[in-house]
C-alpha cells in the first residue's frame, strides 16, 4: 500500500465528491450490479480502521430470489399488526427520550420526504406503504446485511460505523448509490436465519445498493447539514 502524502487537487476533489454526493436514496433501478463490483467495494471498505485491527464486520450479500424471498417474509410480518408487535429490535438505535435539536431534525426529514411524495400527515395507510418499501430494498438489486459478533462492545460498533461509511463512499466512487437501513433490525428473527447468520451474530443494519432512479421524486430530497461552526469548538 502506497502512502499518499501529497494528493493532487483532482484527487482531493474526487474523494470529497464521493463523500458529499452520498445520499440515502429511496428508489433504485433494477439494473444488476456485477459481483466483481460488490467485491471491490467491500475490499476497499475493509481498509476502514478498527481498534487493534479487530475488523468486527460480517457482510451478507443478497440478490435475486434469495433477496426477494426475504422481502416477502418481512413484508408479511410488517403488514400484520399482531405479527409485527412480536418483533422488536435487539438494541436501541434511537434515544428513548428525544430533545431539540435532534427531534427537530428527525421530524423535518420525515415531513420533507412525505411532502415530496404527497403524503399527508393523516394518511397512515400511505405512510405504512412508504415505510414498507424499506423491506423491498427500495427496488435495489442488491441487499446487504451487516452483523457483529455478540462478544464485541461499544468500541467495535464505532469501528463498524466507519466500515459502513466506507462501503457507501466506495459505492459512490463507482457511480452507485446506497441507503443504510436500521428499519431491518426489528425483524432480526426473520433475517438472521434466512441469511444463515449463527446465534453469536447480531444484526447491525441492512443496506440497499444499486443505481439511482433519477426519475423518482423521493431522490430529490436534500437533507440539511449543520455548518462547521455549529458543532465545532477550537480549543487553543
Amino acid at each position: 500500500m502506497t502512502l499518499l502524502t501529497h494528493p493532487t487537487a483532482e484527487q482531493t476533489a474526487l474523494v470529497d465528491a464521493a463523500i458529499t454526493t452520498r445520499q440515502s436514496l429511496r428508489a433504485f433501478l433494477p439494473t444488476d450490479v456485477p459481483r466483481a463490483v460488490i467485491e471491490a467495494i467491500l475490499a476497499v471498505a475493509a481498509r476502514a480502521p478498527s481498534g487493534t485491527n479487530t475488523q468486527p464486520w460480517k457482510v451478507y450479500v443478497l440478490t435475486g430470489a434469495t433477496k426477494a424471498e426475504l422481502s416477502r417474509k418481512i413484508r408479511a410480518a410488517y403488514d400484520d399488526p399482531a405479527e409485527r408487535a412480536t418483533h422488536t429490535e435487539e438494541y436501541a438505535y434511537y434515544p428513548t427520550e428525544w430533545k431539540s435539536p435532534f427531534i427537530d431534525r428527525r421530524r423535518k426529514i420525515g415531513w420533507d420526504l412525505y411532502t415530496l411524495l404527497g403524503i399527508a400527515k393523516t394518511d397512515k395507510e400511505r405512510m405504512h406503504a412508504q415505510h414498507s418499501r424499506n423491506y423491498d430494498f427500495f427496488g435495489a438489486p442488491v441487499g446487504l446485511m451487516f452483523t457483529i459478533d455478540r462478544v464485541m462492545r461499544q468500541g467495535s460498533w464505532l469501528d463498524y460505523g466507519m466500515f459502513l461509511q466506507s462501503v457507501m463512499v466506495a459505492a459512490r466512487a463507482r457511480g452507485l448509490h446506497t441507503c443504510p437501513q436500521a428499519a431491518f433490525t426489528q425483524f432480526h428473527r426473520i433475517i438472521c436465519p434466512h441469511i444463515g447468520a449463527p446465534e453469536n451474530e447480531q444484526l447491525v443494519c441492512g443496506m440497499s445498493l444499486g443505481h439511482a432512479d433519477l426519475s423518482a421524486v423521493e431522490n430529490t430530497l436534500a437533507t440539511e447539514r449543520e455548518p462547521v461552526a455549529g458543532f465545532t469548538r477550537f480549543v487553543a
